[in-house]
């Protein structure tokens, strides 16, 4: 539902914001929080007279990390119930300050968030009223929808099977130990794929069936340690092939030849595949990478964006128009949106928000706020609802604040009145910085550590770093796990292995052995110290004749993760010379457009100049791969 008339003059004239655009022009400011200077471009302002809002105090890099500090997507706890005392699986560590119900209970007509309303306090800041109503309504314990058959160790996921700590994922079955593995089956270690079967430790796959150590491949069967190929079978450290069979390191082989050199490579053993990872990813460096993954897309910059329009700053978007500073909107459409990270699902006119999504419009400042939600703002799991401010798990709700019931035109009165408030009595967290109203929701707030959420993924702090910035940080909790078997016991080949293994308190890689014989991480990668293997995950290592893994869970994740590109742009050149790449290693196949000058072209990209990759334009990876 939209604004009123009254509403939409009101807020135009506390903000100044009704200029004439013609008027406004780019400006460069100083970020409150990194104190780094950042440009707001002169269509940033027109969206942000659009939507009525303020232009930011924080640089976008800054608000990424505010916004992601909210997101805890893999990190689960066992924690009471509020309403039965049970332990049950939560998002919400014990130490953090809410209160929580089940999933099935939170979602039932059992309770009412209602009956947890406040009244408006002009005397005392808008956040710390929040925080208090954050405080008393109960959350619910993790966000799962639809059906979870045996899959109760994941979360922010929907439609699971025989799933074992899969998260952020929409209908996998049989995978294991997977971020984003979306529709796919029988799997392990995945990191951002889709539709993928039989596929172990890859990253940015789609279509693929047994693809294992690959990255960014689509439509291939049977590949190894492969990155960037399209429709191959049968390959094994290549990079940039097309519908290529039977290739190894980039040089074709007949099938006999191809099957008897895999055998010798003895993919059962953990010490060989190392030195294959090793030597294919200096093969992956020899071909030059396109400047930004992504296709049918007409003016975007960031990575990993498709079929795109005037998408700028952003990453892993699909079906996104008119978006800037965006992430992971994997799901068409989002349009006229600004930092937004996670979700999508036709949204429009979002804005500093974070998880929100299906056919919702007009949201600002929210977190988990879903299906059929407009005009709503600083609110959190709310669903079903229009005109909303500063509430907290209401559903088919509207012209509500701090979850108290108001009339449309008491409504329309009251929400002028209380951002002139938070412009006026701001809160002012605990490093002096300032929100008024045009901020998302402090960190300090936030009911999680800076370490439990993708903050740390993306932007990893030491806890000192993170203390200083005014973060919070969880400590590992005290375990004192002695392991049942040391890394150097493990067998180095999956035929060695027993089935007495399941179950064995197994030391990760990442750990020393202290003096007692219990273990201390070495790592900055949320290490739980020590691991096991389950059932299914030994099956299939047996199944596809691949070893143990030597680390935990969340140091593979990270391991993962180190693969990815950053989320930030540095303005480049392409790196093509003429005949070869202009640092000499790569040798061109085919005359470019610009001849045997260098090229000309020049682009933003995620790849920092100080890496090893050849980073070229479109139209010359175009011509080399296509």
């Amino acid at each position: 539902m939209s604004q009123s008339p009254a509403l939409k003059q009101s807020l135009v004239l506390d903000f100044a914001l009704s200029r004439n655009k013609s008027m406004l022009q780019s400006e460069t400011r100083v970020c409150q929080n990194c104190k780094n200077s950042f440009t707001i471009d002169a269509s940033d302002f027109d969206f942000y007279e659009k939507i009525k809002v303020p232009p930011p105090t924080w640089c976008p890099e800054c608000r990424r990390i505010r916004r992601m500090m909210w997101r805890n997507e893999r990190t689960l706890y066992k924690r009471e119930d509020a309403k039965t005392g049970k332990l049950i699986f939560s998002q919400f560590s014990p130490r953090a300050p809410v209160r929580i119900y089940d999933v099935d209970f939170w979602r039932s007509d059992e309770w009412d968030p209602s009956e947890y309303r406040k009244n408006y306090d002009f005397s005392c800041p808008f956040f710390e009223q929040f925080y208090n109503l954050l405080s008393s309504v109960p959350l619910i314990s993790r966000f799962i929808v639809g059906n979870f058959i045996n899959s109760d160790y994941c979360m922010n996921a929907s439609y699971l099977k025989n799933c074992y700590l899969v998260f952020a994922t929409t209908a996998a079955e049989n995978t294991l130990y997977s971020v984003t593995a979306t529709y796919c089956k029988d799997s392990m270690e995945l990191y951002s794929c889709k539709e993928c079967e039989l596929c172990y430790n890859s990253i940015f796959c789609t279509k693929c069936s047994r693809s294992h150590f690959s990255f960014n491949c689509e439509s291939c069967l049977d590949v190894w340690f492969s990155r960037d190929c399209i429709g191959c079978s049968y390959c094994f450290g290549c990079s940039n092939l097309r519908n290529k069979s039977y290739y190894i390191f980039n040089n074709p082989y007949s099938k006999e030849e191809y099957f008897k050199k895999i055998e010798e490579f003895d993919l059962g053993s953990s010490n060989a595949i190392n030195e294959l990872n090793r030597r294919s990813n200096q093969i992956w460096n020899l071909s030059p990478v396109k400047f930004l993954n992504g296709l049918h897309n007409v003016s975007v910059s960031g990575n990993y964006i498709f079929n795109s329009k005037n998408v700028f700053d952003s990453y892993r978007v699909w079906g996104g128009e008119d978006c800037k500073h965006c992430q992971d909107l994997v799901t068409p459409t989002s349009r006229d949106c600004q930092d937004f990270n996670s979700y999508g699902l036709n949204a429009e006119l979002v804005y500093e928000c974070c998880v929100v999504g299906t056919n919702v419009s007009g949201l600002k400042f929210c977190w988990l706020c879903d299906t059929n939600c407009t005009e709503i703002q600083y609110s959190i799991l709310c669903n079903n609802s229009s005109n909303l401010f500063g509430c907290i798990g209401l559903r088919s709700k509207q012209y509500c604040i701090l979850n108290k019931q108001y009339t449309k035109e008491e409504y329309e009165r009251l929400v002028p009145k209380i951002i002139e408030h938070m412009n006026k009595m701001p809160y002012i967290d605990k490093k002096g910085r300032v929100y008024k109203y045009g901020e998302f929701f402090p960190p300090e707030l936030s009911p999680f550590a800076y370490n439990e959420t993708i903050a740390q993924e993306y932007f990893p702090l030491t806890k000192e770093q993170a203390l200083k910035q005014g973060y919070s940080w969880k400590d590992p909790e005290e375990r004192d796990i002695k392991p049942d078997i040391k890394t150097a016991e493990l067998p180095d080949h999956i035929k060695d292995v027993k089935d007495s293994i399941i179950g064995k308190v197994i030391q990760c890689a990442h750990t020393k052995l202290k003096e007692d014989g219990t273990l201390e991480s070495t790592c900055n990668e949320q290490c739980t110290t020590a691991f096991k293997i389950i059932e299914p995950e030994l099956q299939f290592y047996r199944r596809m004749n691949l070893p143990l893994p030597r680390l935990c869970p969340n140091c593979r994740h990270y391991q993962r993760l180190k693969q990815r590109n950053p989320l930030k742009l540095w303005h480049r050149k392409c790196m093509c010379g003429g005949r070869t790449s202009e640092n000499g290693v790569y040798k061109n196949t085919i005359k470019h457009f610009h001849g045997n000058q260098p090229c000309p072209n020049e682009f933003e990209t995620s790849y920092s100049p100080d890496r090893p990759e050849i980073v070229y334009c479109e139209k010359c990876y175009l011509a080399e791969v296509v």
